[in-house]
């Protein structure tokens, strides 16, 4: 990276001053003691470090810091300048054109970091009750959570992507007992949910259900014992309402490109009696307590805020209880680490999952939490309440409405601990102001121009072809041999784009060590911007040859990087719009 390359001269720049004694009384300097950044004045240049942080170990003025530094700086083509106790840096054509010249060579692998530490990653996201449709906030934490794992294994991680199914608890009997009413009414009969605001509570009274009940009925047309409800029926049609909507939700996933390693059952894990297990753990390690009939576990002394019941009173698990279990499986299967993405109502619940993992005598800090905030739906200015199913708050309808695209990136491109506001009729023009279109188009545009590069133009008027700009064989030839001076005709022109071509690979970088993903989405639609400033202002094909050439190559570089990062956001790249 041309800021590391920069940041690396300067350092041993250092090393060499403080040998020769050149800077004041500094003895020693430890590399990454200072960084990069951006001049808020671009005509300063493109990075700038700051080295007044040395002067209390110098004892002498920033300026005169920075002025000897550079007295040991092997210039090359770059050019350096001193402004206060900044030492400013702007790359020189070796480094620009040996920035396009990587994008050529690596290809799809452009960006990939090298010598990084690596690790096998158990990533848990969406984990939902299989009691219906997805809402919007599930397809949130889908979208990021898949881009999530294709960059991690970008990076190079071993990634494996599990889905939680909240299958275990008193929903189940509440989905069973709702289908049955469902299929009474499709059956003729004259009933309905209750009306009571708390009766009602225990039941699904969503037209989800509808087709569920048809679907029963023909696979069962003998069952009509509902009333009363037998054990026997109601368990018929719970396992039925839930394998059905299991199906639903996984075929939407598939839809929407969110693919799993795994489905992990929580109703299993009580049945395997690691649940049981873990508690037992526990209560042998003096970890449990018992207090007015429920046993409590000792929490508060990993680092939560206070005890937690994990067996109620009646011999009945808590959620946590269960939660315990799954992540002690996760660490005994042998994972590096473990990350979940979970709703910003469970921040206190990081505790006390980290305080079980540490009294059962694993490491805490394996566990990373991602905590995300909801999404609001805008549509014509205007927020829509979440809660009514005629304003499409399923994840299903949002796509059906704005496609996987937009849908994907929309839900992607805002940090995930910001509230994200979905504009749905934005979503779905084809504007400039729409960032996914503004992306694809970059990327449209890019492979348009390769195209007309070999076309030949017909006058519509004459009837006469103009050959073509270049043969396919020589564009084949700018592709395949690339050469690192074919970009030196067009550095004046297209060094803010070059720069930001080059930004890609920190940006991978920092995104991954950061589990930020919103940072693609903020770079495409940056370059995209730039690509189309610099489109805007240069004449890309011409009469000549060999500046045609090297902004040939540029493009192609846009379109090589564009198509990188859309692909580990899982966004098409149209090749024409």
């Amino acid at each position: 990276m041309i800021k590391d390359y920069f940041l690396n001269e300067i350092e041993t720049a250092i090393k060499k001053a403080i040998k020769d004694n050149k800077l004041g009384e500094m003895k020693e300097y430890t590399r990454g003691s200072l960084s990069t950044e951006r001049p808020k004045n671009a005509d300063f240049g493109d990075f700038a470090i700051n080295v007044s942080s040395l002067a209390r170990f110098a004892r002498i003025a920033p300026p005169l810091i920075a002025k000897n530094i550079l007295e040991y700086v092997e210039k090359d083509n770059n050019e350096y300048s001193v402004v206060a106790g900044f030492i400013n840096f702007k790359a020189g054509k070796t480094l620009l054109s040996n920035a396009i010249e990587e994008i050529f060579k690596k290809d799809t692998n452009y960006g990939k970091p090298e010598n990084v530490k690596t690790e096998k990653i158990l990533l848990e996201y969406i984990s939902a009750n299989p009691t219906g449709p997805f809402h919007i906030g599930h397809g949130r934490w889908a979208a990021m959570g898949s881009v999530l794992a294709n960059l991690l294994k970008f990076y190079g991680h071993e990634v494996y992507q599990e889905f939680y199914i909240n299958d275990a608890g008193s929903q189940i009997q509440k989905l069973g007992r709702s289908l049955a009413i469902r299929v009474r009414q499709e059956l003729g009969e004259d009933i309905d949910f209750p009306t009571d605001e708390i009766e009602r509570k225990n039941f699904y009274p969503g037209d989800y259900l509808i087709p569920v009940a048809k679907e029963f009925i023909k696979k069962y047309p003998n069952e009509k014992t509902f009333e009363p409800l037998s054990d026997t029926t109601l368990k018929l049609l719970c396992d039925f309402a839930k394998d059905y909507e299991e199906k639903v939700q996984r075929d939407l996933l598939d839809n929407f490109r969110v693919h799993f390693d795994n489905f992990y059952s929580e109703l299993s894990l009580h049945k395997s009696g690691k649940v049981e297990e873990c508690v037992q753990k526990l209560r042998d390690s003096g970890k449990i307590y018992e207090k007015e009939g429920a046993e409590w576990f000792k929490s508060s002394e990993y680092g939560d805020d206070q005890d937690r019941v994990i067996k109620k009173a009646d011999g009945s698990n808590t959620y946590l209880t269960a939660d315990i279990a799954y992540h002690i499986d996760k660490l005994e299967r042998g994972f590096d680490r473990l990350i979940n993405i979970w709703g910003a109502d469970h921040h206190g619940y990081v505790a006390r999952v980290k305080a079980s993992i540490e009294a059962l005598g694993y490491d805490p800090n394996k566990l990373e939490v991602l905590l995300g905030q909801l999404v609001n739906l805008v549509i014509n200015g205007n927020e829509v309440r979440m809660g009514k199913r005629k304003n499409m708050v399923t994840l299903e309808d949002l796509i059906d409405e704005v496609g996987v695209d937009a849908t994907r990136f929309w839900m992607s491109m805002r940090n995930i601990d910001t509230t994200l506001d979905f504009d749905i009729e934005l979503a779905k023009t084809n504007s400039d102001e729409n960032p996914v279109f503004y992306v694809q188009y970059a990327h449209a545009r890019a492979c348009s121009i390769l195209r007309n590069a070999v076309e030949e133009k017909l006058n519509t008027e004459t009837g006469e072809k103009t050959p073509a700009p270049m043969t396919k064989a020589e564009l084949d030839e700018l592709i395949n041999n690339y050469k690192a001076e074919t970009i030196l005709p067009t550095l004046d022109t297209a060094k803010k784009l070059i720069l930001k071509l080059e930004e890609y690979k920190s940006m991978i970088k920092t995104s991954a060590e950061t589990r930020q993903v919103y940072t693609i989405c903020r770079y495409v639609q940056e370059l995209a911007s730039e690509f189309h400033s610099f489109y805007n202002s240069n004449r890309v094909i011409s009469d000549d040859k060999e500046m045609m050439r090297a902004r040939l190559a540029l493009v192609i570089g846009v379109k090589k990087v564009l198509r990188n990062a859309l692909n580990i956001l899982a966004v098409n790249a149209p090749e024409k719009m």
